[in-house]
């Protein structure tokens, strides 16, 4: 099916969101008296048009590499990165304020989301409590880390930029009684190597790509298993996806495609010596 159907959706959809203002001028705090509600009904347009099965990756490219459908695009990917972390924020302090936070942890958005991921990501590597895991890019709800170590037992290092973010990561992970077997460390991708781990995972949302990659190449042994997520497909119009120069070096063993309403597809990379 053509993917020219939804051109004018996708355009109709930047406008909306352009109402809110310019976050390159004014910043995410522009929007913080905005009901995320609001942003969030827009944006499930968006999921409708980038979980549509009948456009093929081909007929997918034209829109993502159409020059006309580019600022369109730059604009809708700014707000779900927002949407995305405003809504782990939100459900990190609310863990902290929470009585039984596992069960505040449990109704997070995107909860089921990340277990369909988190089953496609079990076939890449072989995680258990004996193994080490990093991820580069934890996040202020380090889910990933959180439900990695629930599931397979593994100890979890998060690595993030931020340190007001890794900070209130480290708070979320005491009050679930999961500090002892998840670690959150401030810095970049350099930070691996200081660590000793046996898996390593790049968040979606790392960046710059190119940058990132190549400075793993530079730490990273040959025969640990490196995985990213990143988008495909019609889902690419949610976030850039990561591009083959970005992972120059390394060596593509397997994608797994995203299911349901997941959006990562999931790839396991070595670097090549």
């Amino acid at each position: 099916m053509s993917c020219y159907k939804y051109w004018g959706k996708i355009e109709e959809i930047a406008d909306k969101l352009s109402s809110y203002g310019d976050l390159d001028k004014y910043g995410d705090s522009a929007l913080d008296d905005v009901d995320i509600n609001e942003i969030i009904d827009i944006l499930d347009d968006v999921e409708i048009i980038a979980h549509d099965r009948e456009i093929d990756f081909d007929s997918a490219k034209h829109i993502l590499d159409d020059e006309k459908m580019n600022k369109a695009l730059k604009l809708i990917r700014k707000f779900y990165v927002y949407v995305g972390v405003r809504l782990e924020t939100e459900n990190a302090l609310k863990i902290l304020e929470s009585d039984d936070p596992k069960e505040t942890f449990n109704s997070f958005q995107f909860y089921e989301r990340y277990t369909g991921l988190i089953n496609n990501e079990r076939q890449l590597a072989k995680f258990n409590e004996d193994k080490t895991f990093v991820f580069i890019g934890s996040g202020p709800l380090p889910i990933t880390l959180i439900m990695f170590n629930l599931v397979f037992g593994c100890k979890c290092i998060g690595i993030e930029i931020q340190e007001e973010v890794a900070e209130l990561s480290r708070k979320v992970l005491k009050k679930l009684g999961l500090d002892e077997d998840i670690t959150i460390i401030v810095g970049d991708e350099n930070s691996i190597a200081n660590l000793d781990y046996d898996i390593l995972m790049v968040a979606a949302l790392a960046e710059p790509k190119d940058r990132v990659f190549a400075n793993i190449w530079e730490a990273v042994d040959e025969n640990i298993p490196v995985l990213y997520r990143t988008y495909t497909g019609m889902r690419a119009i949610l976030y850039a996806p990561v591009l083959e120069k970005d992972t120059r070096g390394f060596h593509k063993e397997v994608m797994l495609l995203p299911t349901g309403k997941t959006n990562n597809t999931s790839v396991l990379i070595r670097k090549i010596v």
